[in-house]
């Protein structure tokens, strides 16, 4: 038996060459833009990431992710023709990083299963094509689709899971050759919630004890249209059973509000908007935040850059002063992070790991005993 754990993500422009490309995925991708794919959506998808590219490669530029060279995963045209660029997006050298921490704590945890690890990017590369080359190359014969997305949405998770499928399907025909495991969501998983707990608390220890009393906490998730919401995307109630428990499981309980960034068109989106709250709280007087990206588990340009930059320019264009305002650092390889994945993998594998990896790991049955 050969295990593949498929991390799945958006993946991110790797040049200033290819952001109008990546747009162009991103927008005519039917489950982020509700226009029922085919031509008219992809004149859409054309047309604004014709509009959207050159302001967004210059942001890009800003949080450039691999500033002395190539971090991605292999399949990046950086890593291959050893180019140095100026406009990448960090997600991909992070996600390259998770990727390799979660086959470290395989190797470390069933040292004689053969587990390997792939990455799957929804808008650039690896697209999953590639990824499905590599695990047929590899002999992989039990897969887990494993979405760096905690929380499911249809147009997230969903739409990772129905690329695959697609693709699976004009590659391999209804017989995939490997059994195929979904992990379709993981927003309370107890090591999960650690990390997120662990990185607020590292945001905290850097300031002092006044700041830290009087610091107010903004979890800002990515919206989502309102239609979305309606038609039963589980997503924005997932997002706030993740902040009550993470604030459920601290001590000190600072003031905290749930809010929404990164809307886009003109349908109404969740609210209320981050960018809105903020300015709300400055109007109230209050001066001290700390931006927590909650349903961010890779940095990239929603929190280098919307939280960080961005935010903080448009607020001080306005007037608006600061006492102190931090963007907590992503989970990244969290140490528990990865662990939380390497569980929720376990988890949809317990009915094949058998008893030998049984032995090597004592809370493999544990784990199995609760799906």
């Amino acid at each position: 038996m050969k295990i593949g754990i498929v991390l799945m993500n958006l993946g991110g422009p790797t040049h200033e060459d290819n952001v109008r490309d990546f747009l162009y995925n991103l927008f005519s991708d039917e489950d982020i833009i509700k226009m029922g794919g085919g031509r008219m959506q992809n004149l859409f998808a054309k047309i604004i990431a014709k509009y959207r590219a050159p302001n967004v490669a210059e942001d890009y530029k800003e949080i450039n992710g691999c500033p002395k060279g190539c971090t991605g995963n292999r399949h990046c045209l950086n890593r291959q023709n050893k180019v140095v660029s100026s406009c990448c997006s960090p997600i991909n050298g992070l996600t390259e990083r998770q990727r390799r921490a979660l086959e470290k704590h395989f190797k470390n945890r069933l040292p004689d299963a053969n587990i390997n690890v792939y990455t799957c990017m929804r808008y650039w590369l690896p697209f999953a094509d590639q990824t499905m080359e590599d695990m047929a190359e590899d002999g992989v014969t039990h897969a887990v689709l494993m979405p760096l997305y905690p929380q499911f949405s249809w147009t997230t998770t969903g739409s990772s899971f129905r690329d695959w499928e697609t693709v699976r399907k004009e590659k391999y025909g209804d017989e995939a050759p490997w059994k195929e495991y979904h992990v379709k969501n993981y927003h309370l998983n107890e090591d999960y919630l650690k990390s997120l707990n662990d990185r607020i608390d590292e945001s905290l220890e850097e300031m002092d004890e006044e700041t830290r009393n009087k610091t107010h906490f903004i979890f800002s998730a990515h919206g989502t249209p309102l239609l979305e919401v309606r038609s039963g995307d589980p997503y924005t109630q997932e997002i706030k059973e993740t902040m009550e428990a993470v604030m459920a499981r601290r001590e000190v309980k600072n003031s905290y509000w749930l809010s929404y960034q990164s809307r886009v068109g003109p349908q109404k989106w969740t609210q209320p908007n981050t960018e809105e709250l903020v300015r709300r709280h400055l109007d109230y007087g209050i001066r001290n935040f700390l931006m927590i990206p909650i349903a961010f588990v890779t940095d990239h340009i929603e929190t280098l850059y919307e939280l960080e930059v961005e935010l903080v320019e448009e607020m001080e264009e306005e007037g608006f002063q600061f006492e102190n305002y931090k963007v907590m650092a992503g989970i990244n390889d969290h140490p528990s992070y990865i662990k939380a994945l390497a569980d929720e993998a376990l988890k949809r594998l317990s009915d094949v790991i058998g008893d030998d990896a049984g032995e090597q790991d004592g809370d493999i049955r544990e784990n199995a005993a609760t799906v």
